[in-house]
C-alpha cells in the first residue's frame, strides 16, 4: 500500500500566500509516514515564521538535509537546532569550511556557514552524518553525496572560491540533491545543483537502475547560463522526460523562461507555501 509524501515550501525567492513572506534562500519540509525531513534551512529564522503561520510544527523535525553550504541555504540552522534539538543533521563536511563569492569590484563576500551555526553542528552532542556518498536519511529518502561532474558544458554556477582573495576557486563538492521513488517515478529535490542540474539528474539515474523522472523540484543554478549551456541542458531533459519541472530559487528568470518555452505544460514555480503531494511506492 503506497503512502502519500507532502512537500511544503518553507522558504524560496517568491511568495503568493497572504501572511507568508519571502527571502533569497530555500526550505522544503517533507512529510512522509508520520516522519519530517527539512531540506535547507533559508537565510535566517524565517522558516519557523512561515511555519507557524500555515500550522506546521518544526519541533519534531526527524531529519535535516543540506544541499551545500551557502548562507542562504543553511541560516536558519540556530533556529532548527533550537527548535528541534534531536534532529539529525545530513551533510557534506565541507559545508563547513570557509565559503566566499566575487564581486564584480575585484573585492569578495562571505557566503558560507555562520561561526554560530559551524559550532553547533561541531557540538560532541549534535548528531551530524556527514554524507560524501549516497546516503539514506529517512526511509527511502536518500541525499546523493558528492556528485560526479561527467559533463564539459556544466560548472559549479559562479565565481565562487574558499578564500578571501579569491585565489582557491570552490568546486562545490558539499553540493547534494535529495530523491526518492514514486508509483509515477523518481521525485529529486535541488538545493542549487552547482554539480549541474544534468550531472545531477544523470548520477540519481545511475544510483536508482535509470527509473524514470516524474518530478524535479528547486533551484537549477543556471541564471548565468548562456546558450550552449541552456540548449544542451534542456536537450538532456527532454531525453528524460520528466513529467513536472517545479521551478524556483536560482534557476533564473531567461533560464526559467527558456525551460517554460520548452516543456510547455510541465512547469511551476514553488513559492512559499506551495504544497506538493506524491505517492511512494
Amino acid at each position: 500500500m503506497s503512502e502519500g509524501v507532502t512537500i511544503t515550501t518553507l522558504v524560496e525567492n517568491s511568495v503568493n500566500v497572504a501572511g507568508l513572506r519571502a527571502e533569497h534562500g530555500f526550505s522544503l519540509l517533507v512529510r512522509s509516514g508520520g516522519k519530517k525531513l527539512l531540506f535547507d534551512t533559508g537565510q535566517s529564522d524565517l522558516l519557523l515564521h512561515n511555519a507557524q503561520k500555515m500550522g506546521l510544527l518544526l519541533e519534531d523535525v526527524d531529519a535535516v538535509a543540506l544541499s551545500h553550504g551557502h548562507y542562504d541555504h543553511t541560516g536558519g540552522i540556530e533556529t532548527i537546532c533550537q527548535s528541534a534539538p534531536l534532529a539529525t543533521f545530513y551533510a557534506h563536511p565541507s559545508v563547513l569550511g570557509p565559503k566566499f563569492a566575487a564581486n564584480s569590484d575585484g573585492t569578495a563576500r562571505f557566503i558560507g556557514l555562520a561561526p554560530n551555526s559551524v559550532q553547533l553542528l561541531r557540538k560532541p552532542e549534535r548528531k551530524v552524518v556527514w554524507t560524501t556518498k549516497p546516503t539514506e536519511v529517512l526511509p527511502r529518502f536518500f541525499v546523493t553525496g558528492e556528485i560526479p561532474r561527467t559533463n564539459l558544458f556544466e560548472d559549479t554556477g559562479g565565481r565562487f572560491f574558499l578564500d578571501a582573495g579569491c585565489t582557491r576557486p570552490d568546486q562545490l563538492l558539499d553540493d547534494q540533491a535529495l530523491y526518492f521513488d514514486t508509483e509515477a517515478g523518481l521525485v529529486v529535490i535541488l538545493g542549487c545543483a552547482h554539480a549541474g542540474v544534468v550531472n545531477t539528474l544523470a548520477y540519481v539515474r545511475d544510483l536508482t537502475s535509470a527509473r524514470p523522472f516524474h518530478a524535479v523540484i528547486g533551484g537549477m543554478h543556471l541564471c548565468g547560463a548562456g546558450p550552449e549551456r541552456m540548449r544542451a541542458t534542456i536537450e538532456a531533459i527532454r531525453r528524460w522526460t520528466p513529467k513536472h519541472l517545479i521551478l524556483g530559487h536560482c534557476t533564473g528568470s531567461s533560464a526559467t523562461a527558456q525551460l517554460w518555452a520548452a516543456f510547455p505544460g510541465c512547469c511551476s514555480g514553488c513559492p512559499v507555501g506551495t504544497s506538493l503531494l506524491f505517492r511512494t511506492l
